[in-house]
């Protein structure tokens, strides 16, 4: 049986969905207590090790979560529209954000005051449990990610972003790539010089076509075998 490939750079677009187990006065209480605020390109969203006051969505854009270490990021995951940030910030007895996040273009997000957020987990068990499921997807894809970069070799490493790319954020085989190369290599844990080199590779051997920004995944079967492989 073929196994689909671990890809690993996003998780599942949920698109709201614990949002509709929610009363309507529920749904007024949030309302009464949001704000949406939009981010250039590059821009923090929030920063590691910065006071938590909200929950955010992001509405449209894409956004990355990455640890900041000295000079040094790890990538943890990009999110793209639909998706929840701050999350493991519930819990009472976390005060601050353990992690970045960094607008990859424009980007609009919803910022919920997490106050009210923990409140309504509390009313309502439908929508805390929508949250876990939340949360265990979350779970479940930083551990691919860690397994892709510690297991996988450059030629995998590649062919798990691009199809993370494709499958995940922008749901088609070609779309306009916005991320430099430099972006690509923190996202793969390899260095810019070796991106550049697989990206080259992956082109010659016609699996890909790049154009400017424009990429066009052309051959699905073989990326996902070197996915598969590493």
């Amino acid at each position: 049986m073929n196994e689909e490939p671990r890809t690993s750079c996003a998780v599942v677009n949920y698109k709201y969905k614990c949002f509709d187990y929610l009363t309507d006065s529920q749904k007024d209480k949030i309302s009464e207590n949001e704000v949406f605020v939009t981010y250039k390109k590059g821009e923090t969203i929030f920063k590691q090790g910065s006071f938590v006051a909200h929950v955010l969505i992001v509405e449209k854009g894409l956004a990355k979560v990455c640890i900041e270490e000295n000079d040094r990021n790890l990538i943890l995951k990009i999110i793209p529209a639909g998706n929840i940030l701050g999350l493991t910030s519930l819990s009472t007895n976390v005060l601050t954000f353990r992690y970045s996040a960094i607008a990859y273009m424009d980007t609009t997000v919803r910022l919920i005051d997490i106050n009210v957020f923990r409140s309504l987990v509390a009313e309502n068990s439908d929508f805390a449990f929508e949250l876990i499921n939340v949360l265990s997807a979350n779970s479940i894809q930083i551990s691919n990610r860690f397994f892709c970069l510690t297991n996988k070799q450059s030629y995998g490493k590649m062919a798990d972003i691009l199809l993370c790319l494709s499958d995940n954020i922008f749901k088609t085989k070609e779309f306009e790539l916005n991320l430099s190369r430099k972006d690509l290599a923190e996202l793969s844990g390899m260095s810019t010089e070796n991106v550049i080199r697989m990206l080259k590779k992956f082109r010659d051997d016609k699996l890909i076509e790049i154009k400017g920004k424009i990429f066009k995944l052309i051959n699905m079967k073989k990326l996902k075998q070197i996915s598969n492989t590493g």
